[in-house]
């Protein structure tokens, strides 16, 4: 979550109107694609064939959608983003509805960051270990210094993070990765691989996952730029080392594939394989007549986009201040100083006076 806009209003009402028992989705990820650049192990993505992706007015079509559904905040994932040669202009049409974020691994970043950086409100680099790590487990050379090089393109002009995910044959890198997004001045989001049927067995030991996820809490609560917070590493260790389940609630999150198909009940159980176009659903009706209870103590993956507004509540000072106040100060102080640097304008980018533009996060 970042930024406070009329977006947060909204979110904060709908979250009211949750406690009554009405149910609707605030955040969404969107896979532009399956196909990338990057052949990584642990992800079945980029071995799947696209279908006919959606042109620019089908992608304005389904961002309508997930308005009327409620939606506040739109993550882009892939495959690979950037592949898309039309990316700058669906930014464009996301960031005049959502607050709008891109994962990326960065291959092409420092090359495509200009076309749309007035359109994007978060940024993040996936980085799976230090170089040779890293290189390994993508399965294309020098993918860890190209990712390195786009982080270092984008410079503080939007604020960014390390995205990593701890497999087994990386478990000992996740501090050391913590030390680079340091040493660059950026975050990093830490999560644990899950495996899926279609890529391989990569999730890590658990008697070891413990350790890092103890030396991930402790490192948080030191004051190092972990996205997570201290409840998200407190809420793994509680369900897969003791008997504390924490409750989620798949709901708050919506998915939708690259042919513009809602995944239920989730990213993870359904492997991003949807069936229903969302223009054709109402989806504030399907959301409140589908049975989300029978998957709340899943507990089976470690997904920040479902852990974490699971736990979140406007009740917990600390996570308020974090997610919401802390998060809208980095906005507006990497913006601001990313106005000031003399960089060049965007090709393409919106002039002042245009419409009004409401932030979303990660996927």
């Amino acid at each position: 979550m970042a930024v406070v806009r009329p977006v947060l209003l909204r979110s904060l009402g709908r979250s009211i109107r949750g406690l009554g028992g009405e149910r609707s989705p605030v955040l969404a990820g969107h896979k532009l694609l399956y196909r990338c650049n990057l052949e990584c192990h642990m992800c079945p993505f980029w071995r799947r064939e696209d279908d006919p992706l959606l042109t620019l007015d089908e992608e304005v079509r389904m961002m309508d959608a997930l308005v009327r559904a409620g939606v506040s905040f739109l993550g882009f994932e892939g495959g690979e983003p950037l592949l898309r040669p039309e990316l700058p202009s669906i930014l464009e049409e996301a960031h005049a509805r959502f607050h709008t974020s891109v994962v990326t691994n960065g291959w092409l970043l420092a090359q495509r960051f200009r076309e749309f950086r007035d359109d994007v409100e978060y940024l993040f680099v996936s980085l799976d270990g230090l170089r040779a790590t890293h290189d390994r487990l993508r399965g294309i050379p020098r993918s860890f210094d190209r990712a390195v090089a786009g982080i270092r393109a984008v410079d503080g002009q939007v604020p960014l993070a390390i995205s990593h995910t701890v497999t087994k044959d990386n478990l000992g890198e996740a501090g050391a990765l913590v030390d680079l997004a340091e040493e660059l001045g950026i975050r990093i989001t830490v999560q644990v691989a899950y495996d899926y049927s279609t890529a391989d067995a990569m999730s890590p030991d658990r008697a070891r996952l413990r350790t890092t996820l103890e030396s991930l809490l402790e490192r948080k609560n030191e004051g190092a730029p972990l996205l997570e917070s201290p409840e998200y590493f407190l809420a793994l260790l509680g369900s897969w080392y003791g008997d504390r389940p924490w409750v989620c609630r798949p709901w708050m999150t919506i998915n939708v594939d690259p042919s513009g198909r809602i995944v239920l009940p989730c990213y993870v159980l359904q492997e991003y394989s949807g069936r229903l176009p969302i223009w054709d659903v109402d989806v504030r009706a399907l959301w409140n007549s589908f049975d989300w209870d029978r998957y709340g103590t899943c507990n089976r993956c470690a997904l920040a986009c479902y852990l974490e507004p699971s736990l979140f509540s406007w009740a917990n000072p600390g996570m308020v201040r974090e997610r919401v106040l802390e998060a809208a100060v980095e906005y507006l102080r990497v913006r601001r100083r990313g106005r000031t640097r003399g960089s060049l304008p965007v090709v393409g980018s919106r002039p002042p006076g245009g419409p009004p533009r409401t932030p979303a996060p990660v996927a």
